[in-house]
């Protein structure tokens, strides 16, 4: 982070860590920036992809996160991809499942432009690698996921879309929007963002009531009404649920050797994931 500010002319002293998950996230102190370290050089290409993205949405006037202007990115150091963003300023209000329906919605009505190349989505993003190089997970673990992605792959060879391919944001669920200053929500994290069919940015919200019960009927009601469609009614539906639940703990298992709550998670789901209809008593980390 020091490294990458540095060659980007901006102070990093001070810098304090506000989120190590899938990227370190630092807010600097010396001005409203925040810095976003990604993990290695496997992540260069959705990073770079990441940034296009945010640009064309801020051009539509689009409420997302902005990078900020006049700079290189993203910044490479010593095999990290470093990006330089807008620190979004806002009160303690959460974003509500009716807001992210909503922007779901408007963004699914979008067209990207001609030079924007997106891909499209990777349902099971970098899974496959999180299986090999997590540490600390029982061989007989990895061989049951290995088997399961192997027949979630086929499985969705045999889905059949009625909708029409768009931009998808490709990882939405409410902890990927945040209230401006202005009372807004706004859109973060694009590494994800593809061009395919819209279920794919329904399914995490619908598997998390669903299946797992994060949301109260009233808050799934909202989603469903903003956006305008309930996506249970769809024949594919469980086929993304099990995507869902797989992709949920392989992004866990990563951590998983650091002991506490995410070793005591990944244990409750990998065992939950061998038996399909075995109650998800799964809890957010």
């Amino acid at each position: 982070m020091s490294a990458a500010c540095r060659s980007a002319g901006l102070d990093g002293e001070g810098a304090e860590l506000i989120r190590l998950g899938e990227n370190a996230l630092f807010r600097l102190a010396s001005e409203p920036v925040i810095v976003r370290v990604a993990r290695s050089s496997d992540y260069l290409p959705s990073v770079r992809k990441e940034v296009a993205v945010a640009r064309w949405l801020h051009r539509e006037g689009f409420p997302a996160g902005r990078v900020v202007e006049n700079l290189e990115q993203p910044v490479v150091v010593d095999g990290h991809p470093v990006t330089f963003w807008h620190l979004i300023r806002g009160d303690d209000r959460k974003p509500t499942y009716g807001e992210l329906g909503a922007l779901l919605r408007e963004l699914h009505g979008l067209t990207p432009p001609a030079g924007l190349d997106l891909p499209p989505y990777d349902a099971f993003g970098r899974s496959a690698l999180r299986i090999e190089r997590a540490p600390g997970i029982p061989e007989d673990d990895r061989r049951f996921l290995r088997a399961l992605h192997a027949e979630l792959r086929d499985a969705v060879t045999e889905l059949r879309f009625g909708s029409p391919r768009g931009p998808v944001h490709g990882d939405a669920h409410v902890q990927n929007l945040m209230v401006d200053d202005k009372g807004q929500a706004v859109f973060i994290d694009f590494e994800g963002f593809s061009f395919d069919h819209p279920e794919w940015d329904l399914k995490v919200t619908t598997v998390e009531h669903q299946s797992l019960g994060w949301q109260t009927p009233e808050q799934f009601a909202d989603f469903v009404s903003a956006y305008g469609r309930d996506l249970r009614e769809w024949s594919g539906y469980p086929t993304l649920r099990r995507i869902q639940e797989f992709t949920m703990t392989t992004w866990l298992m990563q951590n998983a050797s650091t002991g506490g709550r995410p070793a005591e998670e990944y244990a409750r789901r990998i065992a939950s994931l061998r038996d399909e209809n075995a109650p998800r008593d799964w809890r957010p980390l």
